[in-house]
């Protein structure tokens, strides 16, 4: 969840990409030129030509002289598109976890089902591109996600404009924007890219997807007692994020849950930053916990007293927070159905 930050504010960018415990130093130069209006779904592949394009959520409309088979992609991008149906080449983004003993490689929370033994990896962490990885993939096209107008999630700013010139890029909104038309979007794409989206599968995962919500809905009507925070831990900080620029937690809001609002946004309009002295701040029954590797979780907060102190804490109603997800029917559907467990044996601790 990144911020478009001027020179004089910290990047949501590199705070929220390291899990907002890692790169709070980093400064994301302005880009963009204003918002346009939606894209919307605009894609085709000509059956006759073998062309393609497709208008992108920055307006572009990128086209190609066959549909693209050698796609790179962000890592949850590219997790996407395979519960989709269509593969990638490589990604950048964060994709293995390694064990420091046994340097086994597992995959991250955001890699979703992509086999990380069968896509190469030209980065696994902010700031890490290896562009000579990536020419040697011949990419037909980039494909990622997009958390601030014109901003490349994952795509180095130094390395931006020699990226750009090897193969075009392609953005999808990943905020800003409700949970469902980001994923329709993702579903346009992957259809583009000659996926059938209208296959049994998808069919399935979008209906088990709308029964999940509607399930949400129901359960936030009996709730709206039970105020949920949304958080993410670092060392020295605790982030209290604002419900209406992820596009999960603005369609929980739409879905009717009551969740807590940070009064003193940091300038990036993402989040309030709490020291963990003042973590105590808003009340709160339920927290929802970004889950992402570099920040810090449960087990390790037990060494915050002021942590350990918090009534949902206390009460055992802390859960993980899926804070990047993977945009597909098949990977957002139990999001839902697991917040709606979680509210339904929540009680008022506050």
């Amino acid at each position: 969840m990144p911020s478009n930050a001027r020179a004089t504010s910290l990047t949501r960018r590199g705070i929220l990409a390291a899990g907002g415990a890692l790169g709070l130093g980093a400064v994301l130069a302005a880009c963009g030129d204003g918002d346009k209006k939606d894209a919307g779904p605009s894609s085709s592949a000509s059956a006759k030509s073998g062309s393609w394009e497709f208008k992108d959520d920055r307006g572009q409309t990128v086209k190609t002289e066959a549909v693209p088979k050698n796609i790179v992609a962000f890592t949850g991008t590219a997790a996407a598109l395979k519960d989709f149906g269509v593969e990638v080449a490589g990604v950048f983004g964060p994709t293995y976890v390694e064990d420091p003993k046994t340097k086994e490689k597992k995959p991250d929370v955001q890699a979703g089902d992509l086999d990380i033994t069968k896509v190469k990896v030209i980065g696994n962490v902010w700031g890490e591109f290896n562009i000579e990885e990536y020419l040697k993939l011949q990419p037909e096209v980039l494909i990622t996600d997009m958390w601030e107008k014109d901003a490349l999630w994952y795509v180095p700013e130094e390395q931006k404009a020699k990226i750009l010139k090897i193969a075009p890029s392609v953005a999808l909104w990943a905020a800003g924007k409700s949970m469902p038309s980001v994923l329709q979007r993702h579903a346009d794409l992957a259809a583009s890219l000659g996926a059938d989206v209208n296959g049994e599968q998808v069919k399935k995962d979008k209906a088990r997807f709308e029964a999940a919500a509607e399930r949400l809905r129901k359960v936030a009507q009996g709730k709206k007692d039970i105020k949920v925070l949304i958080g993410s831990g670092a060392p020295d900080t605790f982030y209290v994020s604002t419900p209406v620029r992820p596009t999960d937690t603005l369609f929980f809001q739409e879905l009717g849950l009551n969740i807590v609002t940070p009064k003193k946004l940091d300038p990036s309009g993402w989040f309030e930053l709490l020291s963990w002295e003042n973590v105590d701040a808003y009340e709160a029954d339920v927290i929802l916990l970004d889950n992402r590797t570099g920040t810090l979780q449960p087990e390790q907060l037990k060494a915050k007293p002021t942590w350990a102190a918090l009534p949902a804490v206390k009460a055992g109603q802390v859960f993980p927070r899926v804070t990047e997800p993977v945009y597909s029917y098949a990977k957002c559907a139990p999001l839902l159905e697991d917040l709606a467990t979680a509210l339904e044996n929540a009680k008022k601790v506050s």
